[in-house]
């Protein structure tokens, strides 16, 4: 990490996740899958960087090794400790590594699958409190009822348990959670996608008013650029494994610099009815991670691709002021999905 530059809380360099191939008789290694594949990014104390693309892409797997709920194969994760200065995620012991996760919680997609059925709220969201002796006794369930307020939820509902509760009210609680150690970095993986339309709406306003209040930092996953687009200060596109563009929200969607982010805009729903966007439908099915397409991993669906595509994979460069893309033709993109 750049000790000279402040801002930034978490910096991600060269991680990869690969997980290797067995088959025939003797389940012999026949490959690797490239879960993860050497990406780097940097997040921004008190900004939301949203990683975005289709299922499979790697995401979710990024966001459960930067907790090392996963472990990476290769790579460096970097993050600002107040008490500690910049520290290694990854050469951490795991008593030092424990501690620091009270400055790092991830709000899980799932709000049904994420919260045991057998714990009341109470015990949920003050399961992190004891596991690090942070609080006990009046004083544990006092920052149980406060954090729960500040989710909207009334403190009366602590002795009841998850089945009481609607999606929305259990990702409400998921988030309580998350919170209730006071952390620097929040990874919210999916977060209103398993969420009614009309509730997604009121999780997002909920974090980025406790983002304003509590000056959290988020690392947003997400697959639907409208709640991308909504959220998140600066954007990362992923296909497959590696990161295909890095912008800032409104470069990348008025001038998105890779045929995937494009197809992707043109694909979204637009709340416009009377708006003419120009067609960059994607084709085709997402590469395979096991065996994926020499070159460029994009170019059977790309309507750009030429016999470079197919021969040489393109490297992550900047193309304009904080904006990156790993295209041989980027100039050529249509642009203008906002």
């Amino acid at each position: 990490m750049n000790k000279q530059n402040s801002d930034i809380l978490l910096e991600v360099k060269n991680l990869s996740k690969y997980y290797p191939q067995q088959g025939g008789f003797f389940e012999q290694s026949t490959g690797m899958v490239k879960a993860v594949d050497d990406i780097s990014f940097s997040v921004q104390k008190g900004t939301t960087f949203g990683l975005v693309g289709e299922s499979g892409c790697g995401k979710t797997t990024t966001g459960r090794m930067i907790v090392r709920v996963l472990e990476p194969t290769k790579g460096d994760i970097y993050f600002k400790d107040e008490e500690n200065g910049v520290v290694n995620l990854l050469h951490l012991a795991k008593k030092p590594l424990r501690k620091l996760r009270q400055k790092i919680q991830m709000i899980f997609q799932d709000p049904y699958a994420s919260l045991d059925p057998r714990m009341t709220i109470l015990q949920i969201v003050g399961e992190p409190l004891r596991a690090n002796k942070l609080a006990s006794g009046n004083d544990y369930k006092e920052k149980v009822a406060g954090i729960l307020k500040s989710v909207g939820l009334r403190p009366e509902y602590m002795n009841r348990y998850p089945h009481a509760f609607s999606g929305g009210q259990r990702q409400r609680i998921g988030i309580a959670r998350a919170l209730v150690t006071s952390p620097n970095l929040v990874i919210a993986d999916e977060p209103v996608s398993a969420l009614d339309v009309s509730v997604q709406a009121q999780i997002l306003n909920l974090l980025a008013d406790l983002q304003e209040q509590l000056r959290l930092t988020y690392l947003f996953i997400a697959h639907d650029l409208s709640v991308i687009h909504h959220i998140c200060n600066r954007i990362a596109v992923m296909y497959v494994g590696k990161l295909v563009e890095i912008a800032d929200r409104t470069a990348l969607f008025s001038n998105p610099k890779h045929p995937y982010t494009e197809a992707l805009m043109s694909i979204a729903p637009k709340p416009d009815p009377h708006r003419k966007s120009k067609t960059a439908f994607l084709k085709g099915e997402v590469a395979d991670a096991s065996n994926p397409p020499s070159g460029c991993y994009f170019h059977p669906r790309c309507r750009y691709a030429k016999k470079i595509c197919k021969q040489e994979a393109p490297i992550l460069r900047k193309k304009e002021l904080n904006h990156f893309s790993a295209c041989h033709f980027d100039l050529e993109l249509q642009g203008n999905y906002v």
